[in-house]
């Protein structure tokens, strides 16, 4: 081998090694820092782009299960307030009944007739504040309300209505209506009669809608878990593994050093030529 002054061969061939084993220590110590083996597009290019076309779908996927919870949170109320509705026609069953003896006497008939007409505004105090968010679905203003149920914002979950205002297609009963008569009584109990049904159907109708959204929003949350996990496959380092390889860097870099500077003096041999 050819000794010179200019060109120190072994140096370069050990600076070469040295500054690659510096640049993968600086890849192990970036891949620990951030717990990703693929942190940017410049790693990975490809499996980078799939990374991020998932990340887009647990963002959306986070919307769809606001959406749902909202969903969820509704229906409930909407169920808490349709079963204190039903109770409700209960006890008026009892009065209506209670009304059509025609014993009773006019005192006693008022009587039933002022708690008949104080459950009546119960039940429309129920229906005009059972809202969540704004919505109600029991006070016959809204016909239905959708709500997302896929990533791309084109598949919806839909909760029905259900009028259960007084005089309504579901509760028939006025809220102008009256017991102080048997006349009126009777009346009264063919109406209560089938608001009593119209209830029970509204209330399982209601009670489907708000096992599906519930259903549908478990599956949103798996999914969801699903997707991140897929990402971690991709993306996520093995913290282990680059523990061990930053180690085995850390000696080849001691090593490269001690190289480099034993091919660096070298050239010294050279001054023990001319003496």
């Amino acid at each position: 081998m050819t000794i010179s002054v200019h060109t120190n061969k072994s140096a370069l061939v050990a600076l070469q090694n040295l500054n690659k084993t510096n640049d993968e220590l600086n890849d192990v110590q970036n891949r620990i820092n951030t717990g990703l083996s693929i942190a940017n597009a410049k790693d990975n290019a490809s499996v980078w782009a799939i990374a991020q076309g998932q990340r887009s779908d647990i963002g959306a996927l986070s919307a769809v299960k606001m959406s749902l919870d909202r969903a969820q949170s509704i229906s409930e109320v909407s169920l808490a307030a349709g079963g204190n509705v039903s109770d409700l026609l209960v006890q008026l069953k009892e009065k209506v009944v209670s009304a059509q003896d025609a014993s009773l006497d006019t005192q006693s008939r008022s009587a039933l007739d002022a708690d008949f007409k104080s459950i009546l505004r119960q039940i429309s105090q129920i229906t005009q504040n059972a809202s969540f968010d704004g919505a109600d679905i029991l006070d016959g203003t809204t016909q239905s309300i959708r709500f997302l149920a896929n990533a791309d914002a084109n598949a919806y979950i839909t909760l029905s209505g259900q009028d259960m205002s007084l005089g309504g297609s579901i509760i028939t009963i006025a809220s102008t209506a009256s017991i102080t008569t048997v006349t009126l009584a009777a009346q009264a109990l063919s109406d209560l009669n089938t608001s009593i049904g119209n209830v029970n159907q509204a209330l399982g109708n209601l009670g489907a809608q708000s096992k599906q959204i519930e259903g549908h929003n478990k599956f949103v949350s798996k999914l969801t878990d699903v997707l991140q996990a897929g990402i971690g496959n991709l993306v996520d380092a093995d913290v282990a593994k680059e523990s061990a390889r930053l180690q085995a860097l850390q000696v080849q870099q001691q090593l490269g050093t001690q190289a480099l500077s034993i091919a660096n003096q070298a050239p010294q041999i050279i001054l023990s030529l001319f003496k």
